[in-house]
Formats: structure tokens, C-alpha cells, sequence
């Protein structure tokens, strides 16, 4: 099915309009029977059909690693910024501790609300999946057996494969949803992910201001040593998230270590030179 006819469906589908999701169908078999050859319609749905993009992770520790990365590299921004304004450390801990628990919350949120809006869109169409198998039987059947010629089978063996599969409903409903639509089934949890966002945004978060917490309550006057301990820690801790990271997008450690070494620094001299700019109104 072309990504149109798709857009047609669902649309028809979700208004409760069941009938035009069927002349839809039967709209679409008729085009590609058509066709002055299967091969013609195979190039022409090539060009015309993409598979939606969705994101697929799910484990906590995604969520985790990202979140981390996230509060190391804003926080110590902040503090890079404020360094370069030459400002008190009391001012670096203020706008540290208030952007690690505002920007926690708001990417903790942003978490739950995409995790939860993908979840509803995959149920959505696995709805409109099942009520296409109950209704619709043979033009479902059609479109795996398209699928499966694209992949290279014989139309002899699709045929036996889908005519299988189809005494099945739920194997079949799943088959189409990751065939068709590019959907694989999520078992995240919107809430839990959250929490692991939250948490890890604001343990690493606060490795930045350690050091000009201890300056504070030991009232310690080196501000430029800890603001080289920050630096330090800060550094030693991205590559070491950047390692974690490279554990499931299977990239080289070291490399993902130095990428992620690399935004950080580019994050955090960028609020430097911006925090720079302002030194002469500050002093």
C-alpha cells in the first residue's frame, strides 16, 4: 500500500469511516493490478513508499545514559557561562542548581509525553491493523504477498507463507505491523522512564558544581582550582557516559567516548565565550 493510500486509511479509519477504508483498498488493488507489469508497480511503490520512522528504544538504560549526558553537558554550560562573566560562585551554584532541577523536570516530561504518544499511536494502528484482518481479509492477504515478492520470494511460496500466517490473527497483526508500517512493539513503561530521566539528569547533572559546593561550605578561596576540578570531572564522566552509550548503538567505546567528550566541550565553550561577551557589564 502506498504511503497515500495509508495516510487515506487511517484517516477513514479513525472516523469511524469503515466503508471508505475498504474502497480504499479495493481503490488500491484495482492500481496495482493494473500496472502494464508487477515489476512497473514494484519500482513506481519503491519511489512513492518509505517506511515511517519511529523510535524503537526502550530499555531504562537509554534513558539513563541520556538523561545524564543531558545534565552534564547543561550544567556545566551554566557554569562555563558564568565562569566567563567572572561572577561569584554563589551564582554559579543559584543558576547551576536551579537549570539542573528546571531542565530535569521539563526533559523528564518530554520523555513521558513522546513515550506515551507512541505507545497511543502503536495501539492506534494495531486497532485499525486488527479491524483491516476481521474486515478485510483478502486485500491483507494481498498486500504481505506484495510485501514478500518485494523481498525476493516467489509469488508461489508468499502465497503459502501468507495463507499460513493468516490462520494465526495475532502473529498476522504483528507481521503486518512491523512489514507494513515499520512498527516494532514497544513494552516501555512512559512513567518509569521518566523517573530514570529525572534521576540520572540530576545525579550527573550536579557533578559540574561539586567542587564550588565544597568551596561553599568550607569557604575555600580557589575558584580557579575548582573550576579546573569541575572541568575535570566533567570530562572524565562524558567519556565515561559516551562508553555506556556505545554498549547498544554497538559503535567503537573509544570513539563514542570522544564524541560525546566533543559536544560537551563545544556545548560548554560556546556558553564560555558567550558568558565572555558579557564580562565588561558584570565587573
Amino acid at each position: 500500500m502506498s504511503i497515500k493510500s495509508l495516510q487515506k486509511v487511517r484517516q477513514a479509519y479513525y472516523e469511524g469511516n469503515y466503508e471508505e477504508v475498504k474502497n480504499v483498498h479495493r481503490v488500491d488493488s484495482i492500481n496495482r493490478d493494473n500496472f502494464i507489469s508487477r515489476q512497473d508497480y514494484y519500482e513506481f511503490n519503491y519511489l512513492t513508499n518509505h517506511k515511517e520512522q519511529h523510535n524503537t528504544s526502550g530499555a531504562f538504560i537509554k534513558s539513563a545514559v541520556y538523561g545524564g549526558l543531558d545534565g552534564l553537558i547543561t550544567t556545566y554550560a551554566v557554569v562555563m557561562g558564568v565562569a566567563g562573566a567572572e561572577l561569584q560562585t554563589v551564582v554559579i551554584l543559584a543558576l547551576g542548581v536551579s537549570s539542573l532541577i528546571g531542565d530535569g523536570i521539563c526533559m523528564s516530561l518530554g520523555d513521558y509525553l513522546s513515550t506515551k504518544s507512541e505507545i497511543e499511536f502503536q495501539r492506534r494502528e494495531r486497532h485499525r491493523e486488527e479491524w483491516e484482518v476481521d474486515n478485510l481479509p483478502e486485500e491483507e492477504k494481498a498486500e504481505m504477498i506484495e510485501l514478500y515478492e518485494n523481498k525476493g520470494i516467489s509469488r508461489e511460496d508468499a502465497t503459502q507463507i501468507v495463507e499460513i500466517m493468516s490462520k494465526y490473527k495475532q502473529a498476522w497483526v504483528d507481521i503486518m505491523m512491523v512489514e507494513e508500517l515499520g512498527l516494532i512493539p514497544q513494552e516501555e513503561n512512559p512513567i518509569k522512564n521518566a523517573i530514570v530521566t529525572l534521576t540520572s539528569f540530576i545525579l550527573f547533572g550536579q557533578i559540574p558544581l561539586i567542587p564550588f559546593v565544597i568551596t561553599q561550605i568550607f569557604s575555600i578561596d580557589a575558584n580557579e582550582l575548582f573550576f579546573y576540578l569541575s572541568t575535570g570531572l566533567t570530562a572524565l564522566f562524558l567519556f565515561v557516559l559516551g562508553y555506556i552509550k556505545s554498549q547498544f548503538t554497538f559503535s567503537k567505546w573509544w570513539k563514542s567516548g570522544l564524541e560525546t567528550l566533543f559536544t560537551g566541550i563545544m556545548a560548554a565553550g560556546s556558553a564560555y565565550l558567550i558568558g565572555l561577551a558579557f564580562r565588561q557589564f558584570t565587573s
